[in-house]
């Protein structure tokens, strides 16, 4: 029969356990990777910056035993809703109140492929994780180069494919974050459900805003041109 000395003995051996922030590997196996990784973690931020209850992260150490520090693994993309949005160095699912990811995306590589399709997958399916979702950036991989999956009753089953204007073009709809996943032309895209808005990242934020801002610039010039013309030739624009 456990006493408290035996409670107080075991929780001291548990706060005593390392719980490292990194597993020591690279972010990702090559640039593909890499960029689609940052990517995908840039657009689900951007789009679900205004609920402060739905976390996106990506590459950190999920910890899903306590007392354990082998007991991790580090999806590439992971939502967790109804979850406070804050920074974590990792995140350790006895401190977040049980809650599991909804939606994992991996981005396959070589080095990933039979995990994420086997051991990841399985693991994925006890947490409970309602989505999973699969991209091969380079088709080397993957056939069909994007795959998602759905959660019923403990097993995945595939989500059906949404085919698109192009030939190969085709959609996967996530009804976990209301966004529609999409391979145009092999790159993976993301759309908002219903809009059909197409969801940008960091990046393309940034250059969108940038573009718009030149063009804005360039029809205030032209605008300054013409009433400079006008007033050479005696009307004033403003009477215009």
């Amino acid at each position: 029969m456990a006493t408290t000395q035996d409670a107080y003995e075991l929780a001291k051996l548990l706060a005593e356990i390392e719980y490292p922030d990194s597993d020591g590997k690279p972010m990702a196996e090559t640039d593909f990777q890499r960029e689609y990784l940052i990517y995908s973690v840039s657009v689900l931020d951007l789009y679900f910056q205004n609920q402060p209850d739905v976390y996106v992260s990506g590459n950190i150490l999920i910890y899903y035993e306590e007392g354990n520090s082998k007991a991790c693994l580090s999806p590439d993309v992971f939502v967790v809703k109804n979850q406070e949005k804050r920074k974590r160095r990792s995140y350790k699912v006895w401190e977040e109140g049980e809650k599991y990811p909804n939606f994992v995306l991996e981005i396959t590589s070589k080095s990933t492929v039979n995990e994420d399709q086997g051991s990841k997958k399985g693991l994925y399916a006890f947490w409970g994780v309602e989505e999973y979702f699969q991209y091969d950036p380079t088709a080397d991989y993957l056939k069909p180069q994007l795959k998602g999956f759905r959660l019923i009753e403990g097993n995945y089953f595939p989500i059906p494919q949404v085919p698109l204007d192009q030939p190969n073009d085709f959609s996967l709809r996530s009804e976990v974050l209301g966004i529609d996943l999409c391979l145009k032309n092999q790159d993976l895209k993301f759309f908002e459900a219903g809009s059909g808005i197409q969801l940008l990242g960091l990046e393309e934020t940034e250059s969108a805003r940038r573009a718009a801002e030149l063009r804005a610039e360039q029809e205030a010039q032209r605008a300054d041109r013409l009433a400079a013309k006008l007033r050479e030739l005696g009307t004033d624009p403003e009477q215009l």
